[in-house]
């Protein structure tokens, strides 16, 4: 019987496939998974199923704050030397970054309250709360909270990066610069504002948006990339909002492990904005 598509079982090597990785470099060797792959510890006594999602999730998730850090950070120096168009680049990858985390909840979801109260007692006080690269994705965005920093005493490399974050400006600053540096009228209590601190609305700022949001063809480069902003701020409402959804219903109402009041706390997030002005344009346009 000859071998056909419809009957073939096993695909043949190629002759020119690698083989030989005594002198060569491995996709393993690569990306380092020997170590990867062994960063899993599970602690539950007797070990729990469920425990290894867990852990498997937030260690993703962590990855994935890693390069949206990375690029945050790229697009905030391209915008120092006015190169917009990649600096655009870099904020589209950054949304898609975020879908990914944003569709992560979703695996985390099919953990039940009865799955999850079998390995909580063994995170201890171990807590999302503590992630210090989540917590300078907020500083880069502009949500800066010097309180946050203390958190993270036990661990200097943390902490240094935090206070590096909380001393820098944040992307939106270095976006409002840009357009100080073109000829908007930025106002100067925004260029000269102590970035240490959370960014709060300028009601004159918004009158300069309301200038690119009447005549975008003329502003194109700032239309998009304000809208590129509100993307991300969106993007990042709706990880909010899943997280939030996540812990409800497989919490409920109990007490977070690290201490905090749980749902309610996840909550009040929802009501922090990164670029304040960006929305409230959005009353003026259209009269």
């Amino acid at each position: 019987m000859s071998d056909t598509p419809e009957t073939r079982v096993q695909r043949e090597l190629e002759e020119g496939i690698q083989r030989d990785f005594s002198a060569s470099m491995s996709y393993g060797a690569y990306l380092d998974l020997d170590r990867l792959l062994s960063a899993q510890h599970p602690r539950s006594v007797p070990p729990q199923h469920d425990e290894l999602l867990f852990i498997v999730q937030h260690q993703v998730a962590e990855l994935w704050l890693k390069l949206m850090l990375h690029e945050l950070r790229s697009a905030r120096v391209l915008l120092t030397t006015d190169d917009l168009a990649p600096a655009l680049k870099r904020l589209a990858r950054v949304k898609h970054i975020q879908n990914q985390l944003t569709e992560q909840w979703s695996v985390l979801a099919t953990l039940t309250p009865s799955e999850y109260a079998q390995i909580r007692p063994f995170l201890a006080t171990s807590s999302g709360f503590q992630s210090y690269q989540y917590r300078a994705v907020e500083f880069i965005l502009g949500n800066k909270n010097r309180d946050m920093v203390a958190v993270f005493d036990h661990d200097p490399t943390a902490k240094d990066l935090l206070t590096e974050a909380l001393g820098e400006p944040s992307l939106y600053d270095e976006f409002l610069r840009y357009l100080h540096r073109r000829g908007y009228a930025i106002p100067q209590a925004v260029l000269q504002r102590d970035v240490t601190t959370p960014y709060r609305m300028d009601d004159d700022l918004v009158d300069v948006f309301a200038g690119v949001y009447a005549d975008p063809s003329q502003h194109w480069g700032v239309y998009e990339t304000c809208e590129e902003l509100v993307d991300i701020e969106d993007n990042f409402q709706t990880w909010r909002f899943r997280h939030l959804q996540v812990v409800t219903r497989t919490i409920g109402h109990k007490t977070g492990t690290g201490g905090s009041s749980g749902v309610d706390f996840l909550r009040r997030a929802l009501d922090l904005t990164f670029f304040p002005e960006l929305y409230a344009v959005r009353t003026r346009i259209g009269g």
